[in-house]
């Protein structure tokens, strides 16, 4: 049915609690797992702000960080008999999650919402609504929030336990 799951990681625990589901969807299938990490370009505010101490290497560092952090990622799936294979674009995070999937060829993108709501989600916006939105495949989405399951502990902030 599945044969790539694009799986969109912001580096938060919160967005990780996608994992066992991506898992549970492309293991039996033997669909390859695709991990995104998107590295939003500098802001003029962010620039305006950090006096200065923002340079062209900024944003290079921005993107190692990130192939660093979905290699680990990588190392935990594989070690569970997964095809994985990671991605780190530049964008704004929505445009650059479909963009994505269209390259790859993605027949399902999962993603973890970090649950806001009300004024939160006015202010700034949802990732996952505009992927749900704009997705030409299905999207797989949980609603995270701070609270943990109870059982796993999952959601918690980190170095937080509930």
């Amino acid at each position: 049915m599945y044969t790539r799951v694009l799986v969109p990681l912001d580096g938060s625990e919160l967005a990780e609690a996608i994992l066992p589901f991506a898992e549970q969807v492309a293991g039996p299938l033997d669909a390859e797992v695709v991990l995104l990490r998107v590295v939003e370009p500098i802001l003029p505010a962010e620039a305006i702000a950090s006096a200065g101490v923002v340079t062209p290497d900024s944003l290079a560092l921005r993107e190692l960080d990130g192939k660093r952090y979905l290699s680990q990622v990588e190392r935990r799936l594989s070690k569970k008999a997964l095809r994985v294979r990671t991605r780190v674009t530049l964008g704004p995070p929505a445009e650059a999650i479909l963009a994505t999937a269209r390259t790859t060829g993605a027949d399902l993108i999962a993603m973890a919402t970090h649950g806001r709501s009300g004024l939160g989600r006015v202010l700034f916006g949802s990732v996952a609504e505009a992927v749900l939105r704009a997705s030409p495949v299905p999207v797989l989405l949980i609603r995270m929030t701070t609270k943990t399951d109870e059982r796993t502990g999952r959601g918690a902030p980190p170095g937080q336990r509930a």
